[in-house]
């Protein structure tokens, strides 16, 4: 089984997944909030149970902070720090406003979202460069430490190096041992500021996209399924998906050929 996994570059755990035990109701729930952060990432645990309430759900904010928690939501302003790191974590500056883009492997980011199946839910993080929109790697998890961080990482790593590497604050990518690789690699570390999500901009894109053109148009049973599709969903945004922002050109055409797009991040 060890092996079979392995060809299929399917962790063990998401072989062997169960359900993550919320109710039918929870997750019914975390489908409305994962498809409303998508259309309105700035509404925060008010609003969004505000929200809730109008559509004739009885929650109250504690159960809608926890469950947006647990998917891994965090709303898209400025706001208190309320997260409370690790004392060992380091936390690296953010070294790309006004740094203009001009060439592939320059900078590279990531982030992890949440992705719901049929009756359950899964993580999918996925390693982006920035110039081209290409994603290099990504992976399914179902659970947020840092292992499969690390995996979409080294996958990444197979293919080239970026100058710098963008990422939140997450205890994922501020742990020793992810910011380790990246050290060990000479690779600059930059981190977004708190509540500044759009630091990341290009990946928080990513996720509009495959939320609403995969994600939402399917029903993933099962994890395994959910990687399936997944896959077949980011050789098609890789290869035949054309970005006005890259003049209508693929993300793999311009990670593999020449690029005249000229970004400047504010």
């Amino acid at each position: 089984m060890a092996r079979q996994c392995d060809l299929l570059g399917l962790p063990r755990s998401t072989y062997y997944y169960q359900s993550q035990g919320e109710s039918p109701e929870n997750l019914h729930l975390m489908r409305l909030l994962d498809e409303k952060y998508t259309d309105t990432p700035y509404y925060g645990i008010r609003r969004m149970t505000a929200w809730l309430i109008s559509q004739g759900y009885g929650v109250n904010r504690k159960r809608v902070a926890r469950l947006m928690r647990t998917m891994g939501l965090e709303t898209l302003y400025p706001k208190p720090r309320t997260t409370q790191l690790h004392p060992e974590h380091r936390i690296y500056p953010y070294l790309l406003r006004d740094v203009p883009i001009t060439r592939v492997n320059q900078v590279w980011s990531t982030d992890i979202t949440f992705v719901r199946l049929h009756s359950g839910f899964v993580y999918l993080v996925a390693v982006m460069d920035w110039f081209s929109r290409y994603v290099l790697s990504w992976a399914v998890s179902i659970t947020m430490d840092v292992s499969f961080c690390l995996d979409a990482l080294e996958q990444a790593l197979d293919r080239a190096q970026p100058d710098i590497f963008n990422s939140d604050q997450g205890s994922q990518f501020t742990s020793l041992a992810f910011t380790g690789r990246l050290a060990a690699a000479g690779i600059r570390i930059s981190m977004d500021g708190r509540g500044r999500a759009l630091d990341n901009v290009f990946v928080e894109r990513l996720w509009r996209t495959v939320k609403q053109e995969e994600v939402y148009l399917k029903d993933y049973r099962t994890p395994w399924e959910a990687t399936q599709e997944l896959d077949q969903f980011f050789v098609k945004y890789n290869e035949r998906r054309q970005h006005q922002s890259l003049n209508y050109r693929t993300p793999s055409a311009v990670y593999f050929g020449t690029g005249e797009a000229h970004i400047i991040l504010s």
